[in-house]
């Protein structure tokens, strides 16, 4: 059976349990789902949808300081992080409803023959199944909700099962925001409703975010269901180092992809790839740096600390050199450098989730772009170059989701997000995470 539950990592403590939804439960949120999106999806105007989207804005910046308390009890995020994370939702929020007229108008479309009109009318496809993680409990959610509720779908939300105190406290905003009763409904479901779900035929989609594993399980049943997906599956995103006027800002910068969230951010850096002639004095810098980093905060729970550990063990049983800030204490981790990984070292195709940056060296930029490729993830990556057009030159060759080129830190409501390969498909944010659960329907009309 899944534990919902509130464990606080830092100190190993179980604040709160939360009952396990019944398949009476389950079947009483899709039908609730169901019926809203029938009464109030497909007859609401977009301005309506778009102005409830406005008001859950608001609350989540009117009720940060609730959220951040859960966020931080949750999975150990620090105070001031889990803050921005609100704020950072709440702009999210803001931008569907600033936008979603736009994005949703209808598209004439210019006839090569024949007299009459043609259009593209965007509408709604129904109930979505949401599946969530822990490490942005309120910021995924955003991701997700925003686009979709004012598209006028509905919304069945099934969050990690570490995170049931900031769900209800989301599922809660909605309703205060004033949203028809089943246009968002919060269930602790199992991995067993979970499957049934995507299988009921009123279920028109499923968005996950998560393990590269869970998204295999979710896309499997969603194929044989015929249900479209959206999965965002992490990566192991290069961070290369090509040239630089200042060296200590680079560091700094790379520091940060590296040490966000704790490390646990599914396209933070995690490769950092320097050409020859800058690797040694980078990797010094970055080494201390990253070190002295090291932050009081946990990871999320004990048992994410043990797959790192693990993790860590086998590079270096593999050949890697480990420079570490010191011992691991239940959930704290600490950050640590690994190098010499050679190809067939089991860290070198694998996602590391914590505070542990892998360094390479790369003789020039093609070598570099040949490691930047050589994984099976292509979610984010970054480039370091002062030179405007070879930056241009790499980032066309990455292959990745997203390319940020001199700069970190730099997502935006505005900027879609999503990859390729094993980081999944489909994108979320933006005038693009919009589009994917959306009915683009033809009407042609004849002269």
């Amino acid at each position: 059976m899944t534990e919902y539950a509130v464990r606080n990592p830092a100190t190993g403590e179980l604040v709160e349990t939360f009952p396990t939804a019944t398949d009476a439960d389950i079947a009483a949120a899709v039908d609730a789902a169901a019926a809203a999106y029938s009464s109030w999806g497909r007859t609401s105007t977009v301005a309506e949808r778009a102005a409830l989207v406005r008001r859950v804005a608001e609350l989540h910046r009117e009720r940060i300081d609730e959220l951040a308390a859960a966020i931080v009890e949750e999975m150990g995020k620090p105070l001031s992080d889990a803050e921005g994370e609100v704020d950072f939702s709440a702009a999210i929020y803001e931008f569907y409803a600033d936008n979603a007229e736009r994005f949703l108008a209808d598209e004439p479309i210019e006839l090569g023959e024949g007299e009459g009109s043609a259009v593209i009318r965007r509408a709604p496809v129904g109930v979505l199944l949401g599946i969530m993680p822990w490490n942005f409990p309120v910021y995924q959610i955003a991701r997700f909700a925003g686009p979709n509720l004012a598209t006028g779908n509905t919304i069945v939300l099934k969050h990690a099962p570490q995170c049931p105190r900031s769900a209800a406290l989301q599922e809660q905003i909605f309703r205060d925001a004033g949203f028809p009763e089943g246009a968002y409904v919060n269930v602790y479901a199992t991995n067993e409703q979970v499957a049934d779900i995507i299988a009921d035929p009123r279920v028109q989609g499923v968005s996950l975010t998560g393990s590269e594993r869970a998204g295999a399980a979710v896309a499997e049943i969603a194929g044989r269901n015929l249900k479209k997906v959206v999965l965002e599956l992490g990566g192991s995103d290069p961070f290369i180092v090509l040239s630089t006027d200042d060296l200590d800002a680079t560091v700094e910068a790379a520091v940060f992809a590296r040490m966000d969230n704790a490390g646990q951010v599914c396209n933070g850096g995690k490769r950092f790839i320097v050409v020859d002639g800058l690797y040694d004095e980078f990797v010094a810098k970055f080494t201390e740096a990253l070190l002295a980093a090291s932050e009081g905060s946990p990871l999320s729970s004990v048992a994410a600390a043990d797959t790192l550990e693990k993790q860590v063990g086998e590079a270096v049983a593999g050949g890697a050199q480990l420079a570490s800030a010191g011992e691991r204490k239940g959930a704290f981790f600490p950050s640590g450098v690994l190098s010499d990984i050679t190809t067939d070292n089991p860290a070198y195709r694998q996602e590391l989730f914590g505070p542990v940056a892998m360094v390479f060296r790369a003789g020039d930029e093609d070598e570099a772009v040949r490691i930047a490729n050589d994984t099976p993830y292509g979610l984010g990556s970054y480039v370091f170059s002062t030179d405007p057009a070879q930056a241009q030159r790499v980032a066309d060759q990455i292959e990745a989701g997203m390319v940020f080129v001199n700069g970190v830190g730099l997502d935006a409501a505005e900027l879609p997000f999503g990859g390729v390969k094993r980081s999944g498909f489909g994108r979320e944010l933006g005038r693009f995470g919009m589009e994917e659960f959306v009915n683009k329907k033809l009407i042609r009309i004849a002269g």
